[in-house]
């Protein structure tokens, strides 16, 4: 499969796979999806650093203020010329700050290099993005899959996966991350669709009481 196959394509190819067809059939095939430009791909991981752990409604409140507090535009630029003092301000923690400038650096210094991780496979993108503070697997498996449209990303580390993987195959307690690291092999190379097919099955769930 590569990202030009069609939501309907990879709805209609999972549902081959029993488990998944409750949940394909409730909520239709998964969004389309696009790599967004390189350009933006700072941003998204300084959105990202920002959300770790807050609502989202607090953490896209401290984002709008350290937008509009570095001049309307995130980059690293704009970035180093903003004190720490400035970035607190914000509402920006201690560890954030310290992430956010880190990646910062890794990014001016090349250590991080955004505009080839569209031709880096998953695993080297990862190795290149878990060198900065504060970022793991999983907000590089989110950064795959969401600014990079990879479709074949299988974040074993995310509750919501694992949640939902448990209820479609009626697992408990929660399957572990160790345990759901093959658990979809045989969805390969679809497993970005099954993933969100498990958040939405947690979300059916929810809706219908079950």
């Amino acid at each position: 499969m590569t990202t030009k196959e069609s939501p309907a394509a990879i709805a209609h190819a999972l549902r081959r796979y029993r488990p998944l067809r409750p949940v394909i059939d409730a909520v239709g095939p998964p969004p389309a999806s696009r790599p967004i430009p390189v350009a933006a791909r700072y941003n998204h991981l300084v959105r990202a650093i920002v959300h770790q752990q807050l609502a989202g409604k607090a953490a896209e409140a401290i984002f709008s203020r350290l937008v509009s507090g570095v001049g309307g535009e995130i980059t690293p630029a704009s970035i180093s010329q903003t004190d720490d003092a400035t970035l607190a301000s914000f509402g920006l923690s201690g560890s954030k700050r310290a992430a956010i400038i880190d990646l910062t650096r890794h990014v001016e210094e090349r250590r991080v290099q955004l505009t080839r991780h569209g031709r880096l496979s998953n695993d080297d993108v990862i190795a290149e993005l878990v060198q900065v503070r504060g970022i793991g697997e999983w907000t590089a498996h989110m950064y795959l899959m969401n600014a990079l449209a990879r479709p074949d990303v299988w974040p074993t580390g995310d509750y919501g996966v694992r949640n939902g993987w448990s209820l479609l195959h009626d697992i408990s307690p929660l399957i572990t991350p160790g345990a759901l690291a093959t658990a979809a092999d045989d969805l390969a190379p679809r497993r970005s669709a099954v993933a969100w097919y498990c958040w939405q099955a947690v979300d059916v769930a929810r809706a219908t009481g079950r």
